[in-house]
């Protein structure tokens, strides 16, 4: 049994970033909350197993489950929407996704990412709103746009967004898949995915990097070393997430090693 199978392997405490959007998710993978003013969006719901870590954290910080109005997903792999369907059998949220990934969490095409974790996909559901690039979601104080990211998976979205504690404002960004372990040129060829997704990665990884971010945020926490800032903001830093020139560096660091990696044949 694998890591992503054992959820309370995977726990952190459970945080706020800046102002109004927390951390509630998993080692194994982000759930990020903006709280609107008029609901919560979800940002990722990670795994179904892992659901009622989410839940709890969500409660330990005052956040109620019962005020999700949105979940926006980032791209259509089981540790990113995997709880999706529970939550809107529960509580009746709105769901985005970009197109094609909504073919995958519908289950008409099996690249859920499932399958190589050894998981079955029980929680197949239909989008409410399929986005696209420089779309725009709004709900209270808050408006996301959604700008495609494709590679990872041919559908991925990054978000941006304001966030505010009521003194100071800072622009937030959540990127929608960094993996190359799905833009390998033997996974994409195994399910008949075309190879230009690698090049359609390195372009957009460059076209982002112009994108001004204030809080970069990880889909999953090694990226920008979530574990670490959370013991930050716990420490007392309350701007620990707040590095103006993290998400430039991480984009061309992904990109650069990407194309080293393609060039030396490792994927």
């Amino acid at each position: 049994m694998g890591k992503d199978k054992t959820p309370w392997e995977g726990y952190i405490t459970p945080s706020k970033i800046f102002g109004n959007l927390y951390f509630v998710g998993t080692v194994h993978a982000s759930t990020h909350i903006i709280d609107t003013g008029d609901g919560l969006i979800m940002l990722d719901s990670g795994y179904q197993h892992s659901l009622y870590i989410v839940l709890h954290n969500m409660h330990v910080l005052g956040l109620d489950p019962r005020n999700l109005k949105y979940i926006l997903h980032t791209h259509g792999h089981i540790d990113h929407m995997g709880a999706t369907r529970a939550l809107v059998e529960l509580f009746g949220c709105k769901t985005f996704i970009g197109a094609p990934d909504d073919k995958y969490v519908t289950g008409e095409l099996d690249l859920t990412w499932a399958k190589e974790l050894d998981l079955d996909f029980i929680g197949a559901f239909t989008p409410d709103v399929i986005l696209g690039d420089g779309d725009k979601v709004k709900l209270g104080n808050t408006e996301i746009t959604a700008v495609h990211s494709p590679g990872h998976t041919p559908g991925a979205l990054s978000y941006f967004f304001d966030v505010t504690d009521g003194e100071k404002t800072y622009r937030a960004a959540l990127h929608g898949g960094m993996g190359s372990n799905s833009m390998t040129k033997k996974f994409l060829e195994s399910y008949g995915l075309d190879l230009s997704l690698r090049d359609q990665f390195i372009e957009s990884q460059t076209r982002l990097a112009e994108i001004p971010v204030d809080i970069y945020l990880g889909n999953h926490v090694g990226q920008n070393d979530t574990v670490g800032k959370i013991e930050r903001v716990l420490a007392g830093e309350k701007e620990a997430f707040v590095d103006p020139t993290e998400w430039r560096r991480h984009m061309l660091y992904t990109r650069d090693r990407f194309i080293k990696r393609i060039e030396a044949g490792e994927i």
